[in-house]
């Protein structure tokens, strides 16, 4: 037999061996209470409290065969299997094409206050049937097989994908597994012929036996034909794996190219590298170390788990910490911690590592992606670091207890670890690696933002020139989607270091933007704290040669003569560089010539006060307008090609025409185009949601004082996607 397959006799003899328990289920459940008491392996919860009163042969093939086990687990309570059940066979050390159970759903029953009176008995009848068929294949056979079948699988918690995997486990040469894998591959992968697909029954979620078998024999007569390369169930099962391994990665990546070129008006793109810094504890009262340090590693424990890649959620991992480890801890600062970890940590990020709540023992660089590490039984889990410093400092207050932490937002916090570091490091400085940004030029901002050459060429132009900007307009003419992208086309790539978004609010202080007293987060009293604008200041004054962009969403919802304050004078294109004392700190401090504001007004909310007059001049105004006759909008369109589409926004064109000669609106008030981008696909459901949802309280808003125009044009908006 193939060496790929070489579970299939085991699994084979031990289901026989298993068939002799049918009647005496209490010595089952005591050899199941063995098989974890020598392995030292935690026992899965199997019924409440663990108090197993019956168990079915399928959960106990299910023992190890599900998707959270590692391979070493596995082959030891195979290996205790065998003894307990004098199973003659090799204990099988490949375990390929054999699907497994989500470890969420592992047993083939509810617990004991769910399930029906004869559920066990009835899994072990399909069992034992199953046994008699596949030694013995006759139509009577069969139809006793489909009896039990068609009982078990429509109980509550069992369906396709289970109850055919549990076949599959005893006799692969027999039955055929329908689990997600296999169902995708036959179906719809492509690679079974169309006319062979087209015989086969259509699959349900509870399929019935007669359907499931005509699909079984189907299938193997066509594997049997000669006119494929795979020739059984089992090689089947291993390509469906193998293929849609590769589909799904390939997917993933699509997904994330996806996500980054229509990431909205959040600040970080997900193609931007951003630098993240983390608080971590080596070990039990960094008992690790000495270790890593000399490895040159991060590690993680939860070893119980295994292998952190093999889950595709948080929610799995935590299933998972509760079925190995404890059941009864909510494990959601562990998921938390092994999810960053595996997803959200990459190389380049900065960890330092800490001992207890008050020392600081390490700072150092991640270097590589996660890695599974087999030979460190108790911490597998590991990163690559290069530990660039060790010592004991004293930790500024009391840190976390987490064994892992994204600290990169608590800025102030980062600031204090770097300078701790620094400030004992007798090492000259190393220059950084360059990082390079990824390219975003100024067609790239055309085909993303729907506004001509012409106008951006000006915007450009007005924001080098006055050094401070406000695009303005009324809703949905994608302002604070177009300022990041206008910062990275002048900058000619997307290094989010150098942009800043801050939202204004009636909140907004001097305080939070320049400096101001507050607690302290190492004692008692009261520190005074620099501002997000004046930190983003002294970052550009660090880099003369490059321009800086801080964007203020909001402009005009904050008080600005009370946030500013002495920054009136200081933004002024001709005052650039000049210092004044400040408030607080008495400290000097200066805007830095290549450092430009851009901000963003919504010029149709009513309910806001005007710009203060010192302010306004002090900034040029750039009206954002709908971008409907723009290039890039109108491939947009077309690429679609949907007349309901092109005649919905037609009528908004016309409506706009309206707005725009109203005296009490204006072009402030027209309708933007951001209301009809990033659709996937054009529906029925999804423009008349637009309509419904969006147009038709927003005229409800402009005209509120006049009805009948808002149900006139209520009706024309209607009309034009009937």
């Amino acid at each position: 037999m193939n060496n790929q397959f070489v579970w299939v006799d085991f699994y084979k003899e031990f289901a026989s061996k298993l068939l002799a328990y049918k009647n005496n289920r209490e010595e089952l459940v005591k050899k199941v209470k063995e098989i974890y008491a020598e392995t030292g392996i935690n026992m899965p919860t199997l019924e409440w409290n663990n108090e197993i009163k019956d168990i079915d042969p399928f959960t106990v093939f299910g023992l190890f065969n599900k998707s959270s086990m590692r391979e070493a687990n596995r082959i030891k309570i195979l290996t205790v299997i065998k003894d307990l059940f004098n199973v003659s066979s090799v204990v099988p050390t490949s375990f390929e094409s054999i699907p497994v159970l989500n470890n969420l759903n592992a047993t083939f029953y509810y617990f004991n206050d769910a399930r029906g009176e004869n559920d066990i008995d009835d899994l072990w009848n399909l069992f034992e049937s199953a046994m008699i068929y596949s030694k013995n294949p006759s139509e009577d056979n069969k139809d006793i097989v489909c009896k039990h079948f068609d009982l078990v699988i429509n109980k509550k918690g069992n369906a396709n994908s289970k109850i055919t995997m549990g076949l599959y486990w005893i006799s692969p040469n027999a039955f055929l597994n329908l689990d997600s894998r296999n169902e995708w591959y036959i179906y719809e992968s492509g690679k079974i012929p169309e006319d062979v697909v087209a015989s086969l029954p259509e699959i349900e979620v509870k399929i019935a036996a007669s359907k499931y078998f005509a699909i079984v024999e189907k299938l193997r007569e066509y594997l049997k034909s000669g006119k494929c390369s795979l020739h059984d169930f089992k090689e089947l099962s291993f390509e469906a794996w193998r293929y849609s391994t590769q589909v799904n990665e390939e997917k993933k990546a699509v997904q994330s190219q996806k996500q980054r070129d229509q990431k909205g008006s959040g600040l970080a793109d997900d193609d931007v590298d951003t630098v993240h810094y983390w608080i971590y504890s080596p070990g039990d009262g960094a008992s690790k170390w000495d270790d890593f340090y000399k490895r040159g590693v991060m590690g993680l424990g939860w070893s119980e788990i295994g292998d952190f890649s093999q889950y595709s959620s948080k929610d799995e991992m935590k299933a998972a910490m509760k079925e190995k480890i404890d059941p009864t801890k909510p494990y959601k600062n562990a998921a938390h911690a092994t999810w960053q970890f595996l997803q959200e940590m990459k190389p380049g990020d900065i960890v330092f590592a800490k001992k207890g709540m008050h020392s600081v023992i390490g700072r150092g660089v991640v270097t590589s992606e996660y890695i599974y590490d087999t030979e460190d039984s108790e911490y597998p889990n590991i990163r690559k670091v290069n530990w660039t410093n060790t010592g004991d400092w004293e930790h500024p207050g009391q840190a976390v207890m987490k064994t892992l932490t994204d600290i990169t937002s608590y800025t102030d916090y980062v600031v204090k670890l770097n300078a701790l570091i620094d400030v004992n490091d007798d090492e000259d400085d190393v220059e950084p690696e360059e990082t390079v940004y990824p390219e975003y030029t100024p067609e790239k901002f055309l085909e993303e933002v729907y506004m001509d050459g012409d106008r951006y060429d000006t915007l450009v132009e007005l924001i080098r020139m006055k050094r401070n900007v406000i695009l303005q307009g009324a809703p949905g003419v994608g302002k604070t989607f177009a300022a990041k992208r206008l910062a990275y086309s002048m900058m000619g790539c997307k290094d989010q270091n150098r942009v800043m978004m801050v939202q204004f609010h009636q909140s907004y202080t001097y305080e939070d933007f320049i400096e101001g007293f507050r607690p302290s987060s190492t004692s008692n009293n009261f520190e005074i704290k620099k501002g997000a604008f004046a930190n983003f200041c002294q970052k550009a004054a660090e880099d003369p040669e490059n321009e800086y962009f801080f964007i203020i969403d909001e402009i005009n919802r904050g008080n600005l003569s009370k946030i500013f304050g002495e920054l009136f004078m200081l933004i002024e294109n001709d005052k650039r560089g000049n210092a004044l004392q400040l408030l607080y700190s008495g400290d000097k401090f200066s805007v830095p010539p290549k450092l430009y504001i851009i901000g963003m007004m919504n010029t149709a909310d009513r309910s806001l006060a005007m710009l203060d007059y010192a302010l306004r001049r002090r900034f040029a105004f750039f009206e954002m307008k709908p971008g409907f006759e723009s290039e890039g909008f109108r491939d947009y369109k077309m690429a679609f090609a949907n007349p309901k589409f092109d005649s919905l926004i037609d009528c908004v064109e016309k409506l706009n025409a309206v707005i725009a000669a109203d005296d009490s609106l204006g072009d402030g008030f027209c309708i933007g185009h951001s209301y009809f981008c990033n659709l996937s696909a054009i529906t029925d459901k999804a423009l008349s949601n637009i309509v419904e949802y969006e147009m038709v309280p927003l005229l409800k808003e402009y005209w509120y004082d006049e009805p009948i125009k808002v149900k006139d044009w209520t009706e024309k908006l209607r009309s034009s996607i009937k």
